[in-house]
C-alpha cells in the first residue's frame, strides 16, 4: 500500500521564534500591570524572581523538545506514563487555551480603548468572527500573525528606548518589601499571582514535529532568544511603570489598600472590592504597556503626538492579542482533534469540514470562551488566576512526567533538576487551587466533565457490537495491498468520499474493466500543530475506514483496486500528481454543495483541479444521488 507519511520539517528557528513570541511575548501586556497592582514598588523584585523561574522552565523545555522530536506537549509526555494522566494534562491545557482566548480578547479591546461596558459584547462578537474565519480555513492566518508579532516587537523596542527616563525614576522607588505584606506567605502568594508570565512556553514543545533537524538545536535557538527578549523588556517596562509620575507616590500596593483592607473591615466582599476598583487603577492594571507608551511618547514628543503614539501602540498590541486569541482557538481544536483520534473524546471532534477544519472542535473552541465571559465576566485578575491554574498545571505534569520516565535519554543531573522544577511548579499549582476557588472549580469541573465523557464512551464501546469492519481491522486490510496493479487497460482515480461515490466508481470501473485507484488526502493545516501526531495511516481511523470500505467494495465486485493515503496542504496538486503518476485516464470527484461565498473564501478543489487537469484525463464531478455523471471542462486550450 502506498502511504505518504513524510511531514515537511521546514520550520527553522527564524520562524518558530516569532511564533513562540506571539504567544509568550503577549503575557507582558497584562502581567506587568498586575505585578504593580499586587506588589507596588517591589514589583521589580517579583519580576526578577519570575524571570529566574522562566529561565528554569525554559531550560526544562529544551530537554523536553530534545526527547520528543515529534511533538512533546503534556499530552505526549504524560501518555507514556499513564493514559488517564495524559487526559488530565490535556484538559488542563484546554483550560489554559480557553482562558488565553478569553483574556487575550478582553485585553485586546482594553488596548483598543473600548469602554468597559462594551468589552463583554465585543469579546463574544470577536470569538464568533474568529470562528467564522477559521471555519473557512484562513490560509494566511499564520503569515498575518508573524507580521503582527514583528510590528509589536518593533513597537516594544521603541517604547523601551522612550521609557528610559521613567526607568531611571523607577529605580529610585524600588522597595524590597511591599507595605501590607506580613511575611513569606504573602510574598509567595504575590509571586504566584504573576505566574501566568509562563504562558506560551508549552507551545514550543508542540512545534518540534515541524522543526528543522537537529530538533534539539533548533529548539534552543527558538527558546533562548525569545526568553531573553521577554525578560529584558519585562524588567525595563516593569521598572519604568514604577517610575510613572502618577504611580511614584503609591505607597501601599492597590491590591492591599483597595481590596484587602475593605474585605478586612467588612465594607465589601472580595468580588465587590475588585469590581469597585477606581478606573485609573484599572487602566494601569489592565493596559500598563499602553499607559507607559502614552507617558513616554508625551515626554519626548509633546502631549498630542505622544497621545497618538500611545494609541498606535495600543492598536498594535491589541492586534497581537487578537492573534494570540486566534492561536489559542486553533490550539484548542488541535488538542480536541488529538483526543478524538485517540478515542478519548467522541469521534465528532475528528470530523473535518470541506476546508480541512475539525468543525465540531472549532464550534466547541469558540463556544467555551463565550460561556466563560457569560458566567465569569471580564475581570482581568479573575481571568488571570483561571489562566494560571491551566498553564502551571500543564507545565507541572509535563516536566514531572519527563523526570519520571526512565526511558527518555536524560542525564542524571538533568533529571534531578527536572524533578526540582516540577515539584516547585506543583507547589505553585497547589497554591492556586487552595487560594483561588474559581480557578479550582473551573479546572476541576473541566477535568471531571472530560473524564465522565471518556468513561461513558468506554462503557458504550464495551456494549456495542462491531459493524462492517473486517475481523482483522481496516488497517490490516489496507496493508495487505503492497503493490499497485500492473494490468493494462483503463485506470480510474477516485478522489471523493462516501459510500455512494465509491459504489459509483466501482460500477464504472467494472463496466470499463478498469483498475480503480482510491485516494484519501489528509490536510496538514491543523495537524501541523497537533501535539505528538505525525499524520499517517496508522493513526487516522477515518482514512482507514474510508479506504478500507472502498477496497472491500471493489474486491467484492472483482475490480483491481489500490488505496493511496497522502498528507499535504495542497489537496488539488496532490490529486493531479497522483492521477498523472498512475496513468489514470479518468478522475472522479465529488461536486461541492457549498455556496459561492464559502468557495471563494476556502477555495474549490474541484475548480482548481479542473483548471489544471492535463489533456487525456476526463474529470467526472458528481453529487451523491446523481444518476448520470457530469463531465466538467474548464480548460481553455
Amino acid at each position: 500500500m502506498l502511504v505518504d507519511q513524510k511531514r515537511p520539517r521546514n520550520l527553522g528557528w527564524q520562524f518558530t521564534g516569532p511564533l513562540l513570541f506571539g504567544d509568550w511575548g503577549t503575557s507582558r501586556l497584562y502581567v506587568l500591570g498586575l505585578a504593580f497592582f499586587y506588589t507596588g514598588h517591589s514589583s521589580a523584585l517579583y519580576l526578577a524572581a519570575m524571570s529566574v523561574v522562566m529561565v528554569c522552565v525554559a531550560w526544562a523545555y529544551t530537554v523536553i523538545c530534545r526527547c520528543f522530536p515529534d511533538g512533546g506537549g503534556v499530552y505526549a509526555s504524560a501518555r507514556r506514563i499513564n493514559v488517564t494522566l495524559s487526559v488530565i494534562g490535556a484538559t488542563l491545557l484546554l483550560c489554559d487555551y480557553i482562558v488565553t482566548a478569553t483574556l487575550s480578547t478582553v485585553e485586546a479591546f482594553h488596548y483598543f480603548g473600548a469602554p468597559n461596558a462594551w468589552v463583554p459584547g465585543l469579546t463574544i462578537t470577536a470569538m464568533i468572527l474568529l470562528g467564522v474565519v477559521n471555519w473557512f480555513g484562513a490560509r494566511r492566518a499564520g503569515q498575518l500573525a508573524l507580521v503582527i508579532a514583528l510590528i509589536a516587537l518593533g513597537m516594544s523596542a521603541i517604547i523601551g528606548v522612550l521609557c528610559l527616563p521613567f526607568f531611571a525614576e523607577g529605580l529610585k522607588t524600588l522597595q524590597w518589601s511591599a507595605p501590607g505584606q506580613t511575611g513569606l506567605g504573602d510574598r509567595w502568594h504575590s509571586l504566584v499571582a504573576i505566574m501566568l508570565a509562563l504562558s506560551g512556553v508549552e507551545a514550543v514543545s508542540n512545534m518540534t514535529s515541524l522543526m528543522k533537524e537537529p530538533v534539539a538545536k533548533t529548539a534552543k535557538k527558538t527558546i533562548w532568544p525569545v526568553l531573553i527578549e521577554v525578560i529584558i523588556f519585562n524588567m525595563i517596562f516593569g521598572i519604568a511603570i514604577s517610575g510613572l509620575p502618577h504611580l511614584v507616590p503609591v505607597h501601599t500596593p492597590h491590591y492591599y489598600s483597595e481590596v484587602i483592607s475593605k474585605v478586612a473591615d467588612g465594607s465589601a466582599t472580595y468580588a465587590g472590592a475588585m469590581q469597585a476598583i477606581d478606573p485609573a487603577i484599572q487602566e494601569y492594571r489592565d493596559v500598563a504597556v499602553k499607559v507607559l507608551a502614552i507617558e513616554s511618547g508625551q515626554h519626548w514628543m509633546g502631549e498630542k503626538a505622544g497621545y497618538f503614539f500611545g494609541k498606535a501602540s495600543g492598536i498594535a498590541f491589541g492586534l497581537l492579542l487578537l492573534s494570540a486569541a486566534n492561536t489559542a482557538i486553533m490550539a484548542m481544536v488541535s488538542v480536541l482533534f488529538a483526543m478524538g483520534q485517540d478515542r478519548e473524546l467522541p469521534s465528532k471532534f475528528t470530523r473535518l469540514n470541506y476546508s480541512g477544519v475539525p468543525w465540531f472542535g472549532l464550534v466547541a473552541a469558540v463556544l467555551a470562551p463565550i460561556l466563560l465571559v457569560l458566567f465569569v465576566g471580564t475581570q482581568v485578575p479573575v481571568l488571570a488566576h483561571m489562566y494560571a491554574v491551566g498553564v502551571v498545571g500543564a507545565i507541572t505534569i509535563n516536566v514531572l512526567c519527563c523526570a519520571y520516565n526512565r526511558d527518555l535519554p536524560i542525564k542524571p543531573l538533568e533529571r534531578a533538576v527536572l524533578w526540582a522544577i516540577g515539584l516547585f511548579m506543583l507547589a505553585v499549582e497547589i497554591t492556586i487551587v487552595i487560594d483561588k476557588h474559581q480557578a479550582a472549580l473551573f479546572a476541576g469541573g473541566m477535568i471531571v466533565a472530560v473524564l465522565l465523557v471518556r468513561w461513558y464512551m468506554q462503557l458504550s464501546a464495551a456494549g456495542t457490537p462491531g459493524v462492517d469492519e473486517p475481523a482483522s481491522g481496516w488497517l490490516a486490510e489496507l496493508q495487505a495491498i503492497t503493490k499497485a496493479p500492473i494490468a493494462d487497460g483503463p485506470r480510474i482515480m477516485l478522489a471523493a468520499r462516501g459510500r455512494e461515490q465509491v459504489e459509483y466508481a466501482v460500477d464504472l470501473a467494472r463496466s470499463r474493466k478498469a483498475t480503480l485507484f482510491v485516494m484519501f488526502v489528509r490536510t496538514l493545516r491543523l495537524v501541523d500543530v497537533e501535539p505528538n501526531k505525525v499524520p499517517r495511516i496508522e493513526t487516522d481511523p477515518d482514512a482507514q475506514e474510508a479506504l478500507g470500505a472502498a477496497v472491500l467494495l471493489a474486491k467484492s465486485a472483482g475490480v483491481p483496486v489500490y488505496p493511496i493515503y497522502v498528507t499535504s496542504a495542497e489537496v488539488a496538486a496532490e490529486i493531479l500528481d497522483y492521477t498523472v503518476t498512475f496513468g489514470c485516464d479518468t478522475l472522479v470527484m465529488g461536486k461541492s454543495r457549498r455556496t459561492s461565498f464559502s468557495r471563494a473564501l476556502a477555495g474549490d478543489v474541484v475548480a482548481e483541479v479542473a483548471a489544471q487537469i492535463p489533456d487525456g484525463v476526463t474529470l467526472l464531478a458528481r453529487a451523491p444521488g446523481e444518476a448520470v455523471h457530469q463531465v466538467v471542462t474548464l480548460r481553455d486550450d
